[in-house]
């Protein structure tokens, strides 16, 4: 657990990770990667196997919604960059996925955290 008094946006974002990553592990899927690193300007937080399908996972974290739901922090070209970071990713890896789809967990809270999983994200 962070204290109250150590929070910053890096330390509530590795924690979110970390969050996200154990409730995708209880659901069965494998974590692949995290922090999957394409270019300057994009990122992957995590890659995970869930059955037969490669999923590269956004997600955020928020300790309150002062600013705004989790969600609302991720627009078109964020996924679109999530797009092209998981083709590279594809492109390089040794397995053959034939399956792949962007997802979005929201965490938010850090005393009693909430999460929220969207599935399946698209650009329209």
């Amino acid at each position: 657990m962070i204290m109250k008094s150590n929070y910053t946006k890096k330390i509530i974002g590795n924690y979110g990770e970390d969050i996200a990553c154990k409730y995708l592990e209880n659901q069965g899927w494998k974590i692949l990667d995290r922090n999957y690193h394409y270019s300057k300007f994009c990122e992957i937080d995590i890659i995970a196997k869930d059955k037969n399908e490669i999923v590269f996972v956004e997600v955020k974290t928020r300790s309150t919604t002062n600013f705004g739901h989790p969600f609302e922090a991720i627009n078109s070209k964020k996924i679109e960059n999530i797009l092209k970071a998981g083709l590279a990713y594809l492109k390089n890896t040794q397995e053959n996925y034939q399956k792949y789809r962007i997802d979005i967990i929201s965490i938010l809270g850090i005393e009693n955290p909430q999460i929220e999983h969207l599935k399946n994200i698209g650009l329209n």
